[in-house]
């Protein structure tokens, strides 16, 4: 044991990883359904191993990996943090911030009454509201609190012991309250209910792990007959024989040869084409016109799927419909409007607009082609922008630490973290705007936000170790029982505001209040409840804006318990 201690009192890196492994084996193991999580678990381990050895903890490892997490989750929200706003979405939107407001106001009442110090109030608020990352803002607050050091290690200590108490119930109190006491509260049967949004929304129920077998455009290979009204027409004359079906000859079987279509030549009787089209036109049309034939090496064609950036002004409010017969898209097929990351229905009279990202079908040749007419192809990559990455901390954190401003004669810097998060929304709004600017892969995105949360949480439970008996034995049963009033509280209150006032669907009112906790295992709950996804339309527009809200909320806590 002695030598164990030596090596991770030198060595304090390896407690981290020691922290991380045994967490997140225990945080993934399920009782009764229910699971703590990796970095919950790895706050947990943290405490133990911290607790048995006494291990330092670096400030400087714990601010990097935690404005990693917090670039990493603005980074990811900030597209729909603005466009959570549009439409009935701001209803949602308003709930993810009544809801954290509440909770809020929860936490500094009992902690008052209590007479909570800023530590222990910080943590008991991010366990029972379960949002780890206000620990991480806590810590930075109590950091530059004007106090003695011993006081402030103790404060920094109390975050990851009252977190750790409080979050058993706050997680399993969102899950109860959502999945099964706000629907007897409503009187509501989650499956009928969810049937009837499912017709509502137009969406068709499937079995799982089942995929429709119908696909919109095929390419399919017919001989045209002798006396065929495409004889000695080139590919683009038959092709606008029927101009409102859009189709495309790709290459032509000619004699045992195969030749790539061009205006060059005229169609012949007995020529076998290779047409792409529309399902239902070469099914509805052509078949009747046309003999099909299997002829596999002429249907052999490389047809790609592009993501293009429209940077084109010529193409700033015009509509499918116009583009029909434009040999631009000749021979182009779109799949998907996106805009600001939402995807827009396609109709002949939707607008497309500049800075749109239109995912294009076709042959290579053509699709290129065509994407150098729109703007620029937006191609795969698993590469970080680290000068985007770097310098958009750098700022957002120098901003931050340097910004401050003055309450009641008391100065409040506004931190290094709260600084980062915004920079990282920023980006992540900006990159929804312009694609090719600032492109962190998802994989990048998730890995930063895991590691840096579990990498953090672990490190703030090596640091409470030594204190987490002393706290438990003085406060144990007394911020169990505020953390459960702090969890309770603000969902009785954001289901009554979210009927009343905001006159939500109750079904979605469910999905919007777990996303108010960010806490997706309670959308898991009502899913499996209602036996439907439906319910993540709410939760999708309340998540961006509470995961903002209530990470700030560990700075303000801070300061109103300070």
């Amino acid at each position: 044991m002695l030598w164990i201690t030596a090596m991770l009192q030198k060595y304090p890196e390896l407690a981290v990883f020691i922290a991380l492994g045994i967490g997140y084996w225990i945080g993934n193991r399920r009782i009764a359904g229910f699971s703590f999580g990796g970095v919950t678990g790895s706050l947990m381990a943290g405490i133990v191993v911290g607790w048995l050895f006494n291990v330092p903890v670096s400030g400087p490892a714990k601010s990097l990996v935690f404005l990693l997490f917090l670039f990493g989750v603005g980074y990811e929200v900030g597209p729909r943090f603005f466009t959570a706003l549009k439409g009935d979405g701001w209803r949602f939107s308003l709930l993810g911030v009544f809801v954290p407001v509440i909770g809020l106001l929860a936490a500094w009442a009992v902690s008052a009454y209590m007479q909570l110090d800023p530590g222990l109030s910080a943590g008991m608020m991010s366990g029972a509201l379960t949002q780890s990352p206000a620990m991480g803002t806590a810590s930075d607050a109590v950091s530059v609190l004007n106090i003695p050091a011993e006081l402030k290690a103790k404060y920094l200590a109390h975050i990851g012991v009252a977190d750790a108490l409080c979050y058993v119930f706050g997680a399993l109190g969102v899950i109860i309250f959502c999945a099964e006491l706000a629907p007897r509260l409503l009187k509501l049967d989650l499956v009928k209910e969810a049937q009837a949004l499912e017709e509502k929304f137009g969406m068709q129920r499937s079995g799982e792990g089942f995929k429709s077998a119908w696909q919109p455009h095929e390419t399919r290979a017919y001989v045209i007959p002798g006396g065929g009204a495409v004889v000695g027409l080139t590919p683009s004359q038959a092709e606008k024989m029927l101009p409102d079906a859009r189709l495309y000859i790709h290459r032509i079987r000619r004699g045992g040869q195969l030749i790539e279509a061009s205006d060059a030549l005229s169609l012949q009787g007995g020529d076998v084409v290779a047409v792409t089209g529309r399902r239902e036109v070469l099914a509805g049309i052509l078949d009747d016109r046309a003999n099909e034939v299997d002829d596999r090496e002429l249907l052999s064609i490389p047809l790609v799927t592009y993501d293009v950036f429209v940077t084109n002004k010529m193409f700033d409010g015009v509509t499918p419909g116009a583009l029909v017969n434009s040999e631009t898209v000749r021979g182009v097929f779109l799949r998907k409007i996106v805009r600001r990351n939402v995807e827009i229905p396609i109709g002949l009279q939707t607008t497309i607009e500049r800075g749109d990202t239109l995912v294009i079908n076709g042959a290579e040749p053509v699709i290129i082609a065509a994407a150098k007419e729109f703007g620029e192809i937006i191609q795969p990559t698993g590469v970080t922008d680290f000068v985007a990455l770097g310098l958009a901390i750098f700022i957002g954190a120098l901003i931050g630490a340097v910004l401050s401003f003055t309450v009641g004669g008391v100065i409040i810097s506004v931190g290094t973290s709260v600084g980062t998060l915004l920079a990282g929304i920023i980006t992540g709004f900006v990159r929804s705007r312009r694609p090719l600017f600032g492109r962190i892969p998802d994989e990048a995105i998730q890995f930063m936000k895991s590691f840096g949360l579990a990498g953090f949480v672990a490190m703030a439970g090596l640091a409470a170790g030594p204190h987490f008996v002393v706290a438990v034995k003085e406060f144990g049963v007394s911020l169990l029982i505020g953390g459960a009033i702090v969890t309770m509280v603000p969902m009785l209150a954001g289901l009554w505001f979210g009927l009343k006032v905001l006159k939500l669907n109750p079904l979605l009112l469910l999905g919007a209040l777990s996303g108010a906790q960010t806490f997706t295992a309670a959308l898991a709950a009502v899913q499996d409840k209602s036996k439907s996804p439906v319910a993540v339309i709410g939760y999708s527009g309340a998540y961006p804006v509470a995961q903002i809200v209530l990470t700030l909320w560990g700075t303000v806590i801070v300061l109103l318990m300070s």
